[in-house]
């Protein structure tokens, strides 16, 4: 075993809040190469219901729900802390519609109660996006708010990610397109012609931004499940075993010392 991994396996065996722990931390942030980190850093913070099932039995999954909402907004601030300018949070997807409406309801009040809290820290600017004509008109009207409240806050972008399904994004990404182009006189077999990758990177809910560097996926699963179809064409992953609530700053800086690792090729 290498000095690297008996340090790393010491470490792990430490309470988070010990100095030890702390210092290892930030020895880990200093060894980062800075000028080369994520410009943008998606997450699917997956595990939360397993996460309940574990540690509350018998109690309702949105105390997982709570846990998970908790360990984002730890996460945004470590992203933060090294100067990330992007991030996305995956918190809902269209998908999660079609489960009970007992699950889904607190689900939608944890989100309200998270987006809320990341405006009222007056820190990043809070930018929702999904398809919000399946979300309920409160919690969209929760979304808005909070959008407009931070619109003039120079900090760190957070997409939050409601209802969001990569099939369903390009579908309103054609849709936004199509009726551009209609209302600028252009039939069909004249946009077929003419019609450019930009085009409709234009008309993704998250145009104007750069393509996520880095996504991050927690709970062991090794799929991205639609998140970001077309803007992680050329995306790095770090997959982590850990339960969302249990996502540590030291695995996400070891994620971060992963990206500084890996030469990107953008398919070249």
């Amino acid at each position: 075993m290498s000095r690297v991994e008996r340090l790393r396996e010491f470490a792990d065996r430490l309470h988070p809040s010990s100095w030890l722990y702390s210092t290892y931390e930030h020895r880990l942030i200093a060894e980062l190469d800075h000028d080369q980190l994520p410009q943008h850093i998606a997450v699917l913070a997956d595990g939360n219901r397993r996460w309940a099932r574990a540690n509350a039995p018998g109690q309702p999954l949105a105390v997982g729900y709570r846990a998970g909402a908790d360990k984002l907004k730890e996460f945004v601030s470590w992203c933060e802390e090294v100067q990330i300018p992007i991030v996305t949070l995956w918190v809902l997807s269209t998908e999660n519609f079609a489960r009970d409406g007992d699950e889904i309801q607190p689900l939608l009040k944890v989100i309200e109660e998270l987006v809320t809290d990341l405006a009222a820290a007056r820190r990043w600017r809070v930018h929702p996006v999904g398809a919000m004509d399946l979300v309920p008109a409160d919690t969209v009207e929760v979304l808005r708010r909070a959008e407009g409240d931070t619109k003039d806050v120079a900090g760190m972008m957070i997409n939050i990610a409601v209802s969001y399904g990569g099939r369903h994004e390009l579908r309103d990404a054609f849709r936004s397109l199509l009726a551009e182009k209609a209302k600028q006189g252009m039939t069909i077999s004249e946009l077929a012609e003419t019609l450019e990758i930009d085009h409709i990177a234009d008309h993704l809910y998250t145009a104007g931004q750069p393509d996520p560097d880095l996504i991050i996926r927690t709970s062991g699963e090794q799929r991205l499940s639609g998140f970001l179809m077309w803007q992680s064409a050329h995306s790095e992953f770090y997959f982590h075993e850990a339960l969302w609530p249990d996502f540590r700053k030291v695995d996400f800086i070891r994620a971060l010392r992963s990206y500084n690792q890996r030469e990107r090729r953008f398919g070249k």
